[in-house]
């Protein structure tokens, strides 16, 4: 006859409701078997409560007192826990966010909770309902968007549109280097009175938002982009304020905030008989401008014909349709030389003396010339493009089709520094600062009239806010300066020297304290900073590595 089973532990639960408890009571029979968390389990299971939440060390109480033959009495062993759920909204209030922490025992979240705290938190704008059903049914959620609301479309700014394309631009070239293009400079444009020159397109306020609650959310407007003040020779349309017309006959030329008309002086030929030009605006020469001569221009020079050593100094840009003959290396080269705020061109120059604000480009030839750019200098176009002789200092690039010659003249070419524009970053910045003072004691007067209305007489707040209009918009043309010039500056450690056919021996480059003389007569190459110095590179590997020469 088989042995039967021992008794089974006498095990009886009591759920307390108001403490939302469970407690055990457990007697051994008269053979006690040991018993474990498993079995534990099984017989919580059984009696319906496998989702309370166990105490572990109550459980573990139990169990050791059971198994040493002690009787366990009413011990609290588990908890009935709700469901939990949280909303939280972002700090811009653009989204709801839904953390649900599931029940152990008691009563789950329900879909009508979560919509009943939306409700009461006042959130109803782009409730997320599918989303809301998935956390219920998965019983579970974290951080779970299930609202969001419409954000804002901030306005666009102003800006300025040029009506006359072929419009010469007092603005600096600057580009990444080795990558300027021969740059045409044309015919000087000629505008009559009334004629439409640019257009003002003011700023957009933009689009209001909503928050999940339905506040509205104001959109960042545009900033304002006005004319310039004191833009000479034109005028705002008298039936239309944003559109800038012509005041009179003249150059048009675009600057920061606008444009200007500049008066043009024509003269057939620049000589003892008419005498030095000292002019302000556009100086137009249809033939030659003779040896000795001196030409200063405000705006634009263009010479038809051939300059002699002559004095020609313009604010804008210089244009030779010949070409310039100087007397460098001469015995007496005078002081004769050619220089201007924007870009210089000319079909050739010979022993010439040049400097540009921006950049130099020659077509054909470069002979024996002094030539200075703050940007780059682009030898050869549409004919040679050759470089022969003398010194040439550019920040960004020094381009040509054929740098030297094959009998080793020196040639002498410097890249990639610019103190004076160092020197001008640094002056910019202190009259930005100025600038900005009296920005900020304006704003203090505007303050106090805000503040204290009447105190202010109204001829004197409408002076104030003019001038702190005119501040802000110098302020503004300063910061892009001065953002140009950094870019500039960084731009300068890539500065090489371009020659597209031959780079020949007798060519010394050098770039801050690093110089290079040209070994050998080469091919298309290019010469740039490398990690142990200047180094010279085939033209069409030039920027890979290890394709030193």
């Amino acid at each position: 006859m088989d042995n039967p089973l021992p008794p089974a532990p006498e095990l009886r639960f009591a759920f307390d409701a108001p403490t939302q408890t469970l407690r055990a009571s457990l007697a051994p029979g008269s053979l006690v078997p040991r018993i474990d968390a498993l079995w534990l389990r099984d017989r919580l299971a059984d009696a319906g409560y496998a989702d309370f939440k166990l105490r572990r060390n109550a459980v573990k109480a139990l169990i050791t007192q059971y198994n040493a033959g002690g009787t366990v009495v009413e011990l609290e062993i588990a908890d009935s826990i709700d469901g939990e759920l949280q909303i939280a909204t972002t700090p811009d209030s653009l989204e709801a966010r839904l953390t649900i922490t599931p029940a152990e025992g008691g009563r789950a979240v329900t879909k009508d909770d979560v919509l009943e705290q939306l409700a009461a938190r006042g959130i109803y704008e782009g409730v997320r309902v599918e989303e809301i059903n998935r956390a219920i049914a998965a019983g579970i959620a974290q951080d779970l968007v299930i609202a969001r609301g419409r954000e804002p479309v901030d306005g666009e700014d102003g800006w300025l549109e040029c009506l006359l394309p072929e419009t010469r631009a007092r603005v600096p070239n600057i580009r990444p280097s080795g990558r300027t293009d021969y740059r045409d400079l044309g015919e000087v444009q000629v505008v009559h009175e009334g004629d439409a020159l640019m257009r003002r397109h003011p700023p957009t306020t933009g689009t209001p938002g909503l928050d999940v609650t339905g506040r509205a959310i104001a959109p960042q407007p545009g900033r304002d982009q006005r004319f310039a003040s004191g833009l000479r020779g034109v005028r705002p349309h008298a039936d239309d304020p944003d559109l800038l017309v012509a005041a009179s006959d003249g150059q048009p030329v675009q600057v920061r905030g606008g444009m200007m008309v500049e008066p043009i002086y024509t003269v057939d030929t620049v000589n003892m008989t008419t005498g030095n030009i000292v002019f302000d605006g556009t100086v137009k020469v249809r033939g030659d401008v003779k040896a000795g001569m001196r030409i200063e221009a405000s705006g634009d020079i263009e010479i038809g014909g051939v300059v002699e050593p002559a004095t020609v100094e313009a604010r804008g840009n210089i244009v030779v349709k010949n070409g310039v003959l100087g007397a460098v290396g001469k015995k007496n080269p005078g002081k004769h030389r050619i220089r201007c705020d924007g870009s210089f061109s000319a079909t050739y120059a010979q022993q010439a003396r040049i400097e540009a604000g921006d950049s130099i480009f020659i077509d054909d030839l470069a002979m024996q010339c002094e030539l200075h750019a703050r940007n780059h200098i682009r030898v050869g176009n549409t004919r040679r493009g050759h470089v022969i002789g003398g010194t040439l200092r550019a920040t960004l690039s020094i381009h040509a089709r054929v740098i030297g010659a094959p009998n080793r003249i020196r040639t002498e070419l410097e890249i990639g520094t610019d103190s004076a524009l160092s020197r001008a970053l640094q002056d910019m910045v202190q009259l930005r600062d100025g600038k900005e003072s009296q920005l900020l004691e304006i704003g203090k007067v505007l303050t106090l009239s805000d503040r204290q209305p009447g105190r202010i007489p109204a001829e004197l707040r409408d002076r104030a806010e003019q001038t702190a209009t005119n501040l802000s918009f110098e302020v503004e043309s300063l910061r892009e300066n001065e953002d140009e010039m950094r870019y500039l500056l960084a731009l300068a450690k890539q500065a090489r020297v371009n020659a597209e056919q031959a780079l020949h021996e007798g060519v010394v480059v050098s770039m801050g304290e690093a110089r290079l003389a040209i070994p050998g007569h080469r091919g298309p190459s290019t010469v740039r900073l490398a990690e142990h110095g200047l180094g010279v590179f085939a033209l069409e590997d030039e920027g890979k590595p290890g394709n030193e020469r």
